[in-house]
């Protein structure tokens, strides 16, 4: 039990000087978690890119150092004050201020609000729900709203860039199980991988992106899934057929769009932004149970390498370098 334990491992990120980061996996002392939250043992955590901005000092994600990043996890409680749960449920942690500016799942155990948890499906485990994580549980919002908004297979292909990440890789799983026809955007060498996905047809980035000074192009697509930004989403969107919706989760290729209101006008272009963070708990239950059920994945472990916490260090460095390809489960325990 924690409370026989009197420290615990975790890798905490801390400033040695001004604008100066170091990562170390050290030894917390249980004292210092609070004792209003819900005590989880973490058993697995995963690698996102906002984990790895803040594992290195991005103060537009943590605020505050030193820190333990993480914004996914899964375990068992142990102590809840709570009423919502109690010694031994299953829960995932995930979203909220996780990991951001609250201590997160890069650690053996973590504190958190009760609103800050769901209950693990029975028919997932420990290990699938984070192969899943914060990036397929951002891919279950994206699909979902295509849904929502009238795609459906046959009236078209879907768009998926960034494909070969987390959140690209998942929506090309879905969507291809969900009897789509998917054309992948991606930039790394990932034709195999994503064809074992269920990808139609890929593209390269750079073939992808029309810098053709047309207010609206030729119509390609019935359904967008943008995980990137920039100009990518901009050609996605003059690219869009008569009532497409477009979402978008990303801006790792730019912040910035540079695109006339037509598509919006003319073609009835919808463009939907997702956000896990502040998603509602209501929500994020119902499309969890929709993961480890109707949109549950015979290849899901083909889309994740699963490390120690030992080896977050060299992971979150290729992360930045952009050579992370698929999902990066963290085993805690």
């Amino acid at each position: 039990m924690a409370n026989e334990l009197k420290t615990y491992r975790a890798l905490v990120v801390c400033e040695k000087d001004k604008g100066t980061y170091s990562r170390e996996v050290k030894a917390l002392d249980f004292a210092q978690l609070p004792v209003n939250e819900v005590l989880v043992k973490v058993h697995y955590s995963s690698l996102n890119y906002k984990d790895a901005l803040s594992a290195s000092g991005n103060r537009g994600v943590t605020r505050r150092y030193p820190h333990v990043p993480g914004i996914d996890a899964v375990g068992v409680v142990v102590k809840s004050p709570s009423p919502a749960f109690s010694a031994g449920d299953r829960v995932i942690a995930s979203g909220f201020d996780l990991g951001m500016n609250h201590a997160g799942g890069f650690a053996q155990y973590l504190t958190a609000p009760a609103d800050w948890l769901v209950p693990l499906p029975e028919a997932m485990s420990f290990k699938e729900s984070m192969i899943w994580g914060t990036a397929g549980f951002t891919a279950a919002q994206c699909v979902a709203r295509l849904l929502e908004n009238g795609a459906s297979p046959g009236r078209g292909k879907i768009l998926v860039t960034g494909a070969s990440g987390g959140v690209g890789s998942v929506s090309v799983a879905i969507l291809a199980k969900l009897g789509f026809e998917v054309v992948a955007v991606t930039g790394k060498d990932a034709g195999q991988f994503l064809q074992g996905l269920g990808a139609a047809d890929i593209l390269t980035r750079d073939g992808f992106v029309e810098d053709n000074v047309k207010l609206l192009l030729k119509e390609k697509w019935a359904g967008v899934v943008d995980t990137v930004g920039g100009r990518y989403l901009e050609t996605a969107i003059r690219q869009s057929c008569y009532g497409t919706t477009v979402t978008c989760c990303g801006n790792v290729a730019s912040a910035d769009l540079h695109f006339s209101v037509y598509p919006f006008i003319l073609r009835g272009v919808t463009l939907v932004g997702i956000d896990s963070a502040q998603c509602p708990v209501y929500r994020r239950i119902e499309l969890w149970q929709k993961m480890a059920g109707e949109w549950a994945l015979d290849q899901l472990a083909d889309l994740a390498t699963v490390i120690t916490l030992d080896e977050l260090e060299e992971k979150i460095d290729e992360m930045l370098a952009g050579k992370v390809r698929g999902r990066i489960v963290v085993k805690i325990m």
